[in-house]
């Protein structure tokens, strides 16, 4: 239905042009001589070419320069073309275009084909609500269909069998935590809840969205009153731009968040730093206090804007972040929402596809090599032991349920 963040906005129903590739080679190492194969690894050849890149900021410049001039040029080969052909190429361009309406058509209809079917998840969702913050009870029907879910389930599972007390747990409203525990088992959003928010997001009642009657979409937190903060919801709106990209899809452009209303002291996206300071002349000592920003869930609701400076160093970076921005609301529009109870009891992890860990992608290393990796972790050791502060590796995802 949409595509990543583009860099730029293009005509969305012309093809990319031939591409020229540059006519002599990057004078990287004029002046080095070329190594054997049977001389360097692969890893000492990444080492030493990233090491020469960052001693020469001027020669990467120039190389980004070179290449982002070639960028839309084209290659001269369609304008050596006979001119008979190059007619016959603009008929071409005709049909791609009706080719492109009807893939604009297509995705429209698309679009109001999920629209019709959220109409009628709606009252589900709706359901749903009432069940977890305890304002009536599931059916016998619905309690009966989803133990039989829970015993297909565990057919292959060898599991004791536990006696239910069916007076335990009486004076429990709804199930408590349900969407705080859903988020901490959805890996991108766990990501980011830091220990301070969950006291925030236990008060989170539902997480919902709706469309907008532009190409956008609106999701809405709905919370409890709470120690942190006045809104009874927090929105957040993503929006597409009005014309469809290449391929019919809707491309997304930029977000707004509502403003969170923070009661004093209780504002969870920024910590207090305090620093003594003595004065020269009496030596009397201040405590000054400062607040600066810090990680939590709650930025979320504060997304980064667009580069209007395509030319500014920071800009990849803003567009790093809004891209993880746009999916981030995506993975809650298309994977918490709708299944809140699978990322509740973790059984959504089990059709995540997390290729970070995926052992197909690894091999075992031959024995000849382990002197070689004997060598190399001693080194990492000593490189450990020189940088104590850096940051630990993440841990792989597991469930947060028990």
């Amino acid at each position: 239905m949409s595509e990543p963040i583009p860099n730029k906005k293009k005509d969305s129903n012309v093809a990319p042009t031939p591409q020229n590739t540059p006519a002599n080679a990057a004078p990287i190492s004029s002046h080095a001589q070329k190594p054997g194969v049977g001389t360097i690894k692969e890893e000492d050849l990444e080492r030493t070419a990233a090491g020469l890149f960052a001693a020469n900021p001027a020669l990467v410049a120039m190389m980004q320069n070179k290449l982002g001039s070639l960028v839309g040029r084209s290659s001269g080969y369609i304008e050596s073309l006979p001119a008979s052909v190059r007619r016959r190429v603009a008929g071409l361009k005709g049909v791609q275009k009706e080719h492109s309406k009807l893939e604009a058509e297509f995705q429209e209809e698309v679009l109001q084909l999920e629209k019709k079917y959220f109409a009628k998840f709606t009252p589900l969702y709706e359901t749903r609500a009432k069940i977890v913050n305890g304002a009536t009870e599931p059916s016998e029907e619905q309690v009966k269909v989803g133990e039989q879910q829970d015993e297909d389930d565990e057919d292959d599972e060898d599991k004791p069998e536990t006696e239910l007390n069916k007076d335990e747990g009486k004076d429990v409203k709804g199930i408590p935590e349900f969407w705080l525990s859903a988020m901490k088992n959805q890996i991108s959003l766990a990501e980011m809840i830091t220990d301070r928010d969950e006291a925030a997001l236990k008060a989170l009642t539902d997480v919902r969205m709706e469309y907008l009657d532009r190409p956008g979409f609106r999701l809405i937190f709905e919370f409890d009153e709470n120690e942190f903060f006045t809104n009874k919801t927090i929105t957040k709106t993503y929006f597409y731009q009005e014309e469809n990209g290449y391929g019919g899809d809707f491309i997304y452009d930029h977000a707004e968040g509502d403003k969170i209303d923070w009661k004093s002291g209780k504002d969870l996206t920024v910590r207090i730093e305090s620093k003594k300071q003595r004065n020269k002349n009496t030596k009397q000592t201040r405590v000054v206090k400062k607040t600066v920003p810090t990680e939590s869930f709650f930025n979320f609701f504060d997304p980064p804007s667009p580069p209007q400076d395509e030319d500014d160093d920071a800009s990849s970076d803003i567009e790093e972040r809004l891209e993880l921005d746009y999916q981030l609301g995506e993975d809650i529009k298309e994977k918490l929402i709708p299944r809140a109870i699978d990322w509740f009891t973790g059984e959504a992890l089990q059709y995540e596809n997390l290729e970070d860990f995926d052992e197909g992608e690894f091999e075992d290393e031959d024995d000849e090599d382990e002197d070689e990796l004997s060598d190399d972790r001693d080194e990492d050791d000593e490189s450990d032991d020189e940088n104590d502060g850096t940051k630990p590796k993440q841990e792989a995802a597991e469930c947060k349920q028990s």
